[in-house]
């Protein structure tokens, strides 16, 4: 990998790009494979890779607003990752077509003769129908992709000629987008989530997802900065100073996350109410229990005890050991979510779990890596640049 030092644009990408695509066609049709032998596994397996992928998508958007919202300078040598990283919507809106076509297989609610002989599936028919499902998807997509894309051209408008009216609008774009963005996921997780299990519901499940999203962002942008840094590119922009940074937002969202995850396990477990604990008992029942206590253990213990000092922030190689830690946990999260609702009598893991996971994760990387790499890698004329660069922690 090779880039110009005074204009941050890549002479050569790598292969980087080249392998992630190869390895993302081959996975991918080896899981195709398993669709004509067990196409319930194959559904669920690609739903916990859709999801576990979107959601490091999403996790660039958010961050992407959040930036220009607060008008923060140490993330802005990061602006053009995580812009990167929310350009790939648009291919999340072509990976979802499977899912679809797979509604019968996923979701027990599309089940004319199950809603025909269960009343609550019946109260709930205007909302849980494949009609407005659809509806619903394609609103998500529109918006999420709107958004992204507003934000990234103005943003390489700038590496053109900077503006300050380019500034004013990419906030103006951010603040009714965090709204949107807010209820959109909300509502995108009860649909293809929680509804796999139409008679359960939680008010907190959205912000539950949204915590994991934004942890997995800040862990992939890590992965991403090491691995350009080991490259020798960009480690005199992106120093130690802003590691330390992803590394405490890092901690701040593992306590986030556990804290709306006990919050949802708390309000059911004090109401005592048979339909909304029954998702927590089968999920504690089998081998199920063990994925459980790995979350617990895996998803916050470790982490938390990981990250909690300055130390463990600052040193890189640490600190990317903790984050790539962190996104398989973050899998596993995903697949305690989804699983559970087709193997009910226990924990069965798949070779498609993994190839699916890994499959749609190489054209992901494929096309962050190829949307990145076509620009200038920072907004080489925000006029706060400079100061990010030399940017310290007090």
């Amino acid at each position: 990998m090779k880039v110009d030092i005074k204009t941050f644009k890549v002479q050569d990408a790598g292969r980087l790009g080249t392998v992630s695509f190869v390895v993302g066609v081959v996975l991918l049709a080896i899981s195709g494979v398993g669709y004509f032998t067990d196409p319930k596994q194959f559904f669920h397996s690609y739903l916990t890779a859709f999801m576990y992928w979107l959601s490091i998508a999403l996790g660039g958007l958010f961050f992407t607003m959040l930036h220009h919202l607060t008008g923060a300078r140490w993330s802005i040598v990061l602006r053009r990752l995580a812009e990167s990283v929310a350009s790939s919507l648009p291919v999340m809106f072509l990976l979802f077509i499977p899912i679809a076509l797979g509604l019968h297989d996923l979701f027990h609610w599309t089940h004319a003769d199950a809603v025909a002989t269960d009343e609550l599936l019946q109260s709930k028919a205007p909302y849980l129908n494949t009609g407005f499902f659809y509806i619903r998807a394609a609103i998500y997509f529109l918006v999420w992709i709107a958004l992204s894309r507003s934000l990234v051209k103005t943003s390489l408008q700038q590496d053109i000629r900077h503006d300050e009216s380019q500034i004013i609008r990419l906030r103006k774009i951010s603040a009714p987008g965090m709204l949107l963005f807010a209820a959109t996921i909300s509502f995108a997780s009860f649909d293809w989530i929680m509804s796999l299990d139409p008679h359960w519901y939680s008010t907190i499940f959205g912000v539950y997802v949204f915590s994991g999203a934004f942890l997995a962002i800040l862990s992939f942008m890590i992965l991403m900065s090491l691995f350009q840094r080991r490259n020798k590119v960009l480690s005199d922009v992106v120093t130690v100073e802003h590691y330390h940074d992803l590394g405490k937002f890092s901690f701040a969202f593992i306590i986030f996350w556990a804290y709306m995850a006990f919050s949802q396990y708390f309000i059911i477990w004090y109401g005592n109410i048979p339909e909304e604990t029954y998702w927590y008992l089968y999920r504690w029942d089998n081998s199920w229990r063990i994925v459980s206590l790995i979350i617990i253990f895996g998803h916050f213990v470790i982490p938390f005890v990981g990250l909690i000092t300055r130390a463990s922030k600052r040193h890189l190689g640490y600190l990317g050991a903790m984050a790539a830690w962190i996104l398989v946990m973050r899998w596993v999260d995903l697949y305690w979510l989804v699983m559970p609702t087709y193997h009910r009598d226990g924990m069965s893991i798949s070779y498609m779990d993994f190839t699916c996971w890994l499959g749609m994760g190489g054209l992901f990387v494929w096309w962050v890596w190829r949307r990145y790499t076509a620009a200038a890698l920072v907004p080489v004329n925000d006029p706060g640049l400079e100061a990010s660069i030399k940017f310290t922690n007090a």
